[in-house]
């Protein structure tokens, strides 16, 4: 929206802009915000920022815990959800360092722009292209309790087959049948019009929409995709979009998750991402002779994200509900391989995909409780391990597989890799195989070991919670 804070002081006088929203990410990947009025946004604060307690975002402990934030202003957008004319800017976290300020080298976003450099450094690649599909319901009612002798949660969406026989109100029978959502028309799909105002409203704040569409998860769920960016700039626009998601939806009285598995035997949500790489100018992940059309490069590529799969997972997928996804015959990839148009194999090679232009692949196992720079930068890291060692996917017995590899026997499974079934699992798969990441700086020992440590203290916690099913198979025993 602006090149400079003086072009960005302008246009807030000009448009009686009345308040500036700062928009920090925390680790987990949840915006936190400060608010000034528009009369202090000065020419200085570029410079200086404005100061913040950074234990509170668990990025220091509490004895030095002074942080920085600095806008850029290049990431502004005019959030039209407020009743006060209101700009939003991502903001940069910087640390002190005696008397100077210095980038916090642990700042997720700073961590995709390190990735960057790095791809340019070690020349792989000028660009990197990412493009991930959203996958979410929309809901209309959600309540959860967790008290000591109380465990209970309601989800509810009105097109929801299980709605077809309330007669407690008008009901008109219009319901999606259970796995039937899959491009469903209206008026079946009722959540059409929140996500064309979400388009509209994206493509306004530099977030282009490839499309949007109902998903096989017949109480609600949906896709919308994005076209692709950069590392960096997609962790922006993932943030944006959710964040718009979240306002549009309260709006209308809708709720929207993005949790991996809410409903049991429904499509769970995931995080498919598209991967393509340029440089001077052109697509370099074409090969008419190579295998599914790909280059060399794009096949090392592969290797390197399907040799450090299960590392990366504990990122791309960092919740303990992640694990409820992945298993077999749900739509989620949970072998590691790759193939031509295979859904079921973790990396899958669109098949329509055939000219240079469009010449990608798709890893389809992440979720979109990552943190999305962290889990767009593990990705790629992994990417750019596998180019420069040129690692050979088919050589490394990932495939490709051009079988349904959901429908393994038992004996055949044994001889083909699977990604982690645990959260637990993804970490120590992180704890062993993380050097990879840590390659010129751009992520850092302190950023993965505090990852470790929060994930392992999430599946603890959960684990020794009692499930409801539970009292079922052992109550009465």
């Amino acid at each position: 929206m602006f090149k400079t804070i003086e072009e960005m002081i302008q246009f807030t006088k000009k448009n009686h802009v009345e308040i500036i929203d700062f928009k920090v990410i925390d680790m987990k990947g949840r915006w936190h915000r400060l608010s000034i009025t528009s009369q202090k946004l000065s020419p200085d604060i570029t410079q200086k920022g404005i100061g913040f307690d950074g234990s509170s975002y668990g990025f220091l402990t509490v004895e030095k815990s002074d942080m920085v934030m600095i806008p850029d202003v290049t990431s502004a957008y005019l959030d039209t959800h407020k009743d006060h004319k209101t700009i939003a800017v991502i903001a940069d976290i910087y640390v002190i360092d005696g008397q100077h300020l210095r980038r916090f080298e642990d700042d997720p976003r700073f961590v995709a722009q390190k990735a960057e450099l790095y791809m340019n450094e070690k020349d792989i690649a000028d660009t990197c292209l990412l493009g991930p599909e959203f996958e979410f319901f929309v809901l209309d009612h959600v309540s959860f309790k967790n008290t000591n002798q109380h465990v209970e949660v309601k989800l509810n969406s009105e097109q929801a087959n299980w709605n077809m026989g309330d007669d407690s109100k008008q009901n008109i029978g219009l319901k999606v049948p259970h796995h039937g959502g899959y491009h469903l028309d209206s008026p079946f799909d009722t959540s059409y019009e929140f996500r064309t105002e979400v388009a509209l409203e994206a493509e306004k704040i530099n977030i282009p929409i490839k499309y949007h569409h109902s998903e096989n998860g017949g109480p609600g769920q949906v896709e919308i995709e994005v076209n692709f960016a950069g590392i960096k700039e997609m962790g922006d626009r993932t943030m944006k979009l959710k964040n718009l998601l979240n306002l549009t939806a309260v709006k209308l009285k809708k709720t929207v998750t993005f949790m991996p598995k809410p409903f049991v035997d429904e499509a769970g949500n995931g995080m498919h991402v598209h991967i393509q790489l340029k440089k001077n100018g052109n697509y370099i992940m074409f090969d008419e002779e190579g295998y599914s059309g790909l280059s060399d490069l794009a096949l090392y590529a592969i290797g390197g994200i399907l040799t450090h799969a299960k590392a990366i997972t504990a990122i791309t997928n960092p919740s303990t509900n992640s694990y409820k996804r992945l298993v077999p015959g749900f739509e989620a990839p949970v072998t590691i391989g790759y193939a031509t148009a295979n859904r079921s194999a973790v990396i899958r090679i669109p098949g329509y995909a055939i000219t240079p232009d469009e010449k990608r692949f798709e890893l389809r196992s992440p979720d979109a409780t990552c943190n999305p720079y962290l889990a767009y930068t593990a990705i790629m890291m992994a990417a750019f391990d596998g180019i420069l060692n040129k690692i050979d996917p088919s050589k490394k017995g990932f495939g490709p597989y051009d079988f349904n590899l959901y429908n393994l026997t038992p004996e055949e499974q044994k001889n083909i890799n699977g990604l982690p079934t645990t959260l637990l699992e993804a970490a120590k798969a992180l704890e062993h195989d993380h050097e990879f990441l840590l390659k010129g700086n751009v992520f850092t020992k302190n950023l993965i070991n505090n990852h470790i440590k929060r994930i392992k203290e999430d599946y603890f916690f959960v684990n020794k919670m009692p499930h409801p099913i539970e009292f079922e198979l052992y109550y009465n025993l």
